[in-house]
């Protein structure tokens, strides 16, 4: 029998998940699995109870939460046995939506066991992580104006989570109204690029802003590079450009946005900068070198999302 543990964050998410994490274990018992159940008390602390269940040879953790949370565990289980399966209960849930998931609500709990019924029997897969100064991450790692509004506003109280994106969106077009982005130098793949910059975003997934975003249509999880997007401007004009931009797609043939591939890439500045990695706030600085792991976390994914992957494990 397999053995699996419930890592669920209580704090995650418009609504509270608690009551309903044991409404999970039924389909996955069905499926053949021995399942326990543990509560995330902090980011720190979900990576550590990641580690202890791989050390403890489990052979999967379920993520029950947000893309941050989903980062979190995902770090705790790079390079080892354990598979990572994401049942999506945060606020924002990209790494799931994107691979058909529906997230929990109140008035959908029962979205809870769907997404569990969804990995509970499938084949594990191999892919990419990221690593930003020694921080791994699942989705994004990015500096400039997006990471410099989630560090004003992460962690936040519950309530703004009602209004996440309207919260986060208000937020942003404030801070670009006193924030004028960054001078880097970006050293890539043998290539030195320097400019000026609202964002610098290194992207493992394909959508970005809330899942609103489909920033890199073909990327793939395990094919060993990620894409470093560069979006030029100085003002709360071009941050707004650049998001309807995003939104509808026109930054893929924009002249004031640029994509570079990458297996490793060193981003420096002069001046201080903030960094996100998975959308939650980590310790900034003047450099941020980002590298991809390639095929060094286990995960279990929905059948339906395998054209995500370069080689499916069958």
């Amino acid at each position: 029998m397999r053995k699996g543990l419930l890592l669920y964050n209580p704090v995650a998410g418009r609504f509270p998940v608690r009551r309903f994490v044991r409404d999970i274990i039924k389909p996955l018992e069905h499926a053949g699995w021995s399942i326990d159940i543990a509560e995330t008390l902090s980011g720190t602390h979900a990576v550590q109870t990641a580690h202890q269940a791989a050390h403890e040879k489990f052979d999967a953790v379920f993520a029950i939460g947000g893309d941050g949370t989903v980062g979190q565990v995902a770090s705790g289980l790079v390079h080892t046995g354990t598979a990572l399966g994401v049942i999506p209960a945060g606020t924002v849930n990209v790494w799931a939506i994107e691979q058909g998931q529906k997230p929990f609500t109140w008035l959908q709990p029962g979205n809870l066991r769907e997404s569990a019924t969804m990995i509970a029997n499938v084949e594990p897969q191999y892919v990419d992580v990221g690593d930003c100064n020694g921080q791994p991450f699942l989705l994004w790692a990015g500096v400039g104006l997006d990471a410099h509004t989630i560090n004003k506003i992460e962690p936040r109280p519950r309530i703004f989570k009602h209004f996440a994106f309207p919260h986060y969106f208000v937020k942003t077009v404030w801070e670009a109204t006193f924030w004028h982005g960054l001078d880097l130098h970006i050293y890539a793949e043998g290539e030195l690029v320097k400019g000026h910059y609202l964002v610098a975003v290194a992207t493992n997934i394909r959508h970005y802003a809330g899942g609103q975003s489909l920033i890199s249509p073909n990327a793939l999880l395990d094919d060993g590079e990620m894409d470093l997007w560069l979006l030029s401007g100085n003002n709360v004009a071009d941050a707004l450009r650049h998001y309807f931009d995003l939104v509808a797609g026109r930054h893929l043939t924009s002249d004031q946005a640029r994509c570079i591939p990458f297996k490793n890439v060193v981003i420096e500045s002069e001046a201080n900068f903030s960094i996100q990695v998975d959308g939650d706030p980590m310790l900034g600085g003047h450099k941020a070198e980002i590298k991809t792991l390639h095929r060094a976390l286990k995960v279990l994914m929905p059948e339906n999302a395998l054209y995500l992957l370069k080689t499916p494990q069958n």
